[in-house]
């Protein structure tokens, strides 16, 4: 349910290029790093978006969703499960397309309130294993 392959292919081939990664920080050993890479390498910009709004893999970090100056497709949050309902009420606030909830990261809620509000969502997830599985 919460990772439907259809809803899964149509954020990664239809939703949009413009992803930004919740959590992303400049910390080559956290998993975002590695996702943000692989996302990169199938023609995604990413957006990293953490407290310290570091440059990540050549792009300008921001503090908040919020302090996005431009449309994002998809929102990628990798935060504490009790964490990404806010991230997922942000992304429906800016008007992002699609919300994706990292690996272990699951709020049942919040996957409701953002279909609700007419988002795609996938929740448990990965994009940088599901991407290359596109073909």
């Amino acid at each position: 349910m919460y990772g439907d392959p259809a809803t899964i292919r149509k954020i990664l081939s239809e939703s949009g290029d413009t992803w930004a990664i919740v959590g992303l920080s400049s910390n080559e050993r956290r998993a975002a790093y590695g996702v943000a890479d692989v996302l990169q390498r199938y023609g995604k910009r990413i957006v990293p978006v953490h407290p310290k709004a570091e440059t990540v893999h050549g792009e300008k970090g921001y503090a908040s969703l919020e302090d996005i100056p431009f449309d994002v497709d998809v929102v990628d949050a990798f935060v504490n499960s009790d964490l990404a309902g806010p991230v997922a009420d942000e992304a429906v606030a800016i008007g992002a397309k699609a919300v994706w909830f990292q690996l272990g990261v699951i709020d049942e809620a919040a996957y409701d309130r953002t279909r609700a509000a007419g988002l795609d969502m996938v929740m448990d997830r990965c994009p940088a294993i599901e991407i290359p599985r596109l073909g």
